[in-house]
């Protein structure tokens, strides 16, 4: 075979071999799905998100449960940003209503997006996208994100009141909701460290203050007294309105949270019920520690929990709250 011969069919084989690559890494499930299509779209969410979360550093806990909430019911679809004009969609359920936010800055990425590149970017790639990049600027660690997902048509109150944790929940019912969308008992407890960017409000605690276990005026004796009469004069009874911070860094992502849990100053039962269980002990005193685990493990569960139920069936949503017509 000549050289010249040889040299040409290298540079075919190049060719292919490149073609074969690029069209793998464009496919749904890569990070790089919108490199043609929209080449700008993490850049604009990132950007955007570091206005939103500059403005309003709170937010990015408020993102980080809105996503929370929707990959445990049907996957993570943006099933939770669909209004419902009857009030039965996922945002009306008892753990969602008057609680979860983040719904008009999702909008406000979606608008920049619909007009860089309309109809190509789903709305839950960017609640996916939005809540990874929140999380950095307040301090997390990332993680590569699987892009190409489609929304899905479909919000129900009902399923989200039934899949989704509760703050009352003990460590067993906690393993069993985890469980369900393929989490488990070590993926549980550090994506409970997500509240340390968090806020509660007062509705959330009062039953542990002042009416414990169904008794008139009890209060939860796994709560630090001390804490117990700080919460008393932040939430007095019967008045619900006040917000809390998770805990003492508020808006920083770190370990504070298992720190808080382990010196029994967790606002709800699901955070001290983590002390009931030996495994729950362990991981949150191994979190509650410098230079532990608890960034890296809890950037590997949010990647495992962003891929809960991955899906291509549904649609691109000109806007995040209402399927296309």
């Amino acid at each position: 075979m000549g050289s010249r011969t040889l040299v040409g069919m290298l540079k075919i084989c190049t060719i292919i071999l490149f073609a074969t690559t690029a069209a793998a890494d464009y496919t749904a499930g890569s990070d790089a799905y919108y490199a043609q299509t929209c080449p700008q779209a993490t850049t604009i969410v990132n950007n955007m998100v570091s206005k939103i979360v500059k403005e309003n550093k709170n937010i990015a806990g408020g993102l980080l449960r809105l996503h929370f909430h929707d990959c445990f019911v049907r996957g993570c679809d943006a099933s939770v940003l669909l209004d419902s004009p009857t009030n039965t969609a996922e945002k009306d359920a008892r753990p969602n209503a008057n609680s979860l936010r983040g719904f008009k800055e999702i909008e406000q990425i979606k608008a920049a997006l619909e007009v860089e590149c309309p109809g190509i970017v789903s709305c839950a790639d960017v609640l996916a996208l939005a809540v990874r990049d929140a999380v950095v600027k307040v301090g997390g660690n990332s993680w590569p994100l699987a892009l190409g997902r489609k929304d899905g048509r479909i919000s129900l109150k009902s399923e989200a009141d039934e899949k989704l944790p509760s703050p009352f929940s003990n460590f067993d019912e906690l393993v069993q909701k985890f469980a369900a969308v393929g989490l488990n008992q070590q993926e549980m407890v550090v994506l409970s460290g997500g509240h340390t960017i968090g806020r509660a409000s007062c509705g959330a605690v009062q039953q542990r203050l002042y009416n414990f276990g169904g008794v008139e005026g009890a209060t939860d004796p796994s709560i630090d007294p001390k804490f117990t009469e700080e919460l008393k004069k932040s939430c007095p009874q019967n008045q619900q309105g006040s917000e809390l911070s998770m805990d003492r860094s508020k808006n920083r992502f770190d370990n504070l949270y298992f720190k808080a849990v382990l010196a029994k100053k967790g606002l709800f039962e699901s955070d001290a019920n983590l002390l009931t269980n030996p495994v729950g002990l362990e991981l949150v005193t191994r979190y509650s520690k410098p230079g532990s685990s608890f960034y890296s493990d809890f950037a590997a569960a949010m990647l495992k929990m962003s891929n809960i139920q991955w899906s291509t069936d549904g649609e691109i949503r000109r806007v995040c709250s209402a399927v296309n017509a």
